[in-house]
């Protein structure tokens, strides 16, 4: 199947969903059958996100260990880890400062009439999830089979580590055929993702069908101040993103958005960057970027550097204060954001990881945590920004520090694109026709 073939099934899936789902949603009786309705729906795209949460951990643990016992020692590991944390940090501070700045321009949340409630019953988010020291503890496995079983990408990432730098040191001849089958495994699973992203766009067109269903047109016409504001938030931040990808990257960097616009349109449709994480890494692979910085790059930006979703943390923290007609002075905003800094690295892996941090941020600055439901009925639809937005995110990351490795080989635009157009093939054709070109 042709990239920009997929990308072209993947928008009409996205409009049928719209479509369908405002027919149902006006057609349903009431709230619970329109639930009802939409749980049907909702079959397609858990479907799609199990076949993707299928090869997830394999893949991440092949690429990690091929990629690890290549790259020689450990100082190699740790001068990439460092550069890609440094990155990530500068990424987040920026990210967090934008979502302030905006918060307070735009003012979403200003002489906002819709009635506030006065409890949190209800949000049912696990803010004890959001713990300092079980989060470190989680980090390390007590079994890599548990971890690959629940995909717990770090867990995956820490064990994947110390296996692949013993094999580097291993240089005996059964070390080195298990490095080829890491690299043959690599190869197979990328096979596998080609198979199962043709799946697609039915998954987009169940979660699409499924939001609009429930939630209706009408909720974001109600909230379509403060989901415009948001936007333009994220606009600008992926402006900063460009930007400073073009000073490392230069022109490339405009032809690396255009290798990963399948896998944004993905992301932004299903709202989850797990359904793009393996067609991500093989539209890297295609920018030139070697296995080796991929494989432990992108699995660690998906734990250390959501711009997106820390954005959206204080963003959203500063709407609930206007919303309420709390005001926050300046040295309280200043000091949310270096707390949000903090708290938000122990978001990988919580479901609805945004979330989860400002409702545990808000109390410190007495905020009511009630403010959160104001939100809750078009989160989906602004987890699609916070998605897209980290996805792009981790692909310019990936990118900047390949090229301060030296690990990005020359790929020319024509021979890119040629390899776009090319159809899965059922053999081995794919590859004689990269040969030949």
């Amino acid at each position: 199947m042709k990239m920009n073939k997929l990308t072209t099934w993947i928008v009409l899936a996205m409009l049928a969903g719209v479509g369908v789902g405002y027919a149902c949603n006006t057609m349903a009786p009431d709230a619970a059958s329109a639930k009802e309705i939409a749980g049907y729906f909702s079959i397609l795209t858990d479907i799609f996100l199990r076949l993707i949460k299928m090869i997830i951990a394999p893949l991440i643990f092949a690429t990690l260990v091929a990629g690890l016992a290549n790259m020689g020692d450990a100082k190699a590991v740790g001068r990439v880890g460092g550069r890609a944390l440094g990155w990530f940090i500068c990424a987040s501070f920026c990210s967090l400062f934008i979502g302030l700045l905006f918060a307070n321009v735009l003012q979403p949340g200003h002489a906002l009439s819709v009635p506030l409630p006065e409890s949190a019953a209800g949000l049912n988010l696990k803010t004890s999830a959001l713990n300092l020291k079980d989060f470190i503890t989680h980090v390390f496995p007590k079994s890599i089979m548990e971890a690959m079983a629940g995909n717990e990408v770090l867990q995956i990432l820490v064990f994947a580590v110390f296996f692949g730098l013993a094999l580097g040191h291993l240089h005996n001849q059964a070390a080195r055929s298990l490095v080829n089958t890491m690299d043959e495994v690599v190869h197979v699973m990328l096979k596998v993702t080609d198979y199962v992203m043709r799946f697609a766009p039915f998954g987009v067109f169940g979660a699409v069908a499924g939001a609009i269903t429930t939630n209706g047109l009408g909720m974001l016409l109600v909230f379509g101040k403060f989901m415009l504001s948001f936007y333009v938030a994220l606009a600008a931040l992926w402006a900063l993103l460009i930007l400073a990808g073009f000073i490392v990257l230069g022109k490339d960097v405009f032809r690396l958005i255009k290798l990963v616009r399948g896998p944004l349109l993905v992301g932004f449709s299903t709202a989850s960057s797990e359904s793009v994480y393996p067609k991500l890494m093989e539209q890297l692979e295609k920018f030139g970027i070697k296995t080796r910085v991929t494989g432990f790059v992108l699995p660690l930006g998906y734990s250390f550097n959501l711009d997106g979703s820390m954005m959206y943390t204080t963003f959203l923290a500063l709407f609930i204060a206007q919303a309420y007609d709390i005001p926050m002075s300046l040295t309280a905003q200043i000091t949310m954001l270096l707390v949000l800094m903090v708290s938000s690295k122990g978001i990988a892996g919580v479901p609805r990881a945004s979330l989860v941090v400002v409702a545990a941020v808000l109390p410190m600055f007495n905020l009511p945590e009630a403010g959160l439901l104001l939100v809750l009925g078009i989160d989906h639809f602004l987890d699609m920004g916070r998605t897209v937005t980290n996805v792009l995110g981790n692909s310019i990351a990936t990118a900047v520090v390949a090229k301060w490795e030296g690990a990005i080989d020359p790929v020319s635009e024509e021979l890119a694109e040629a390899e776009e157009s090319l159809p899965v093939p059922e053999d081995d054709s794919l590859v004689t026709a990269k040969a030949a070109a």
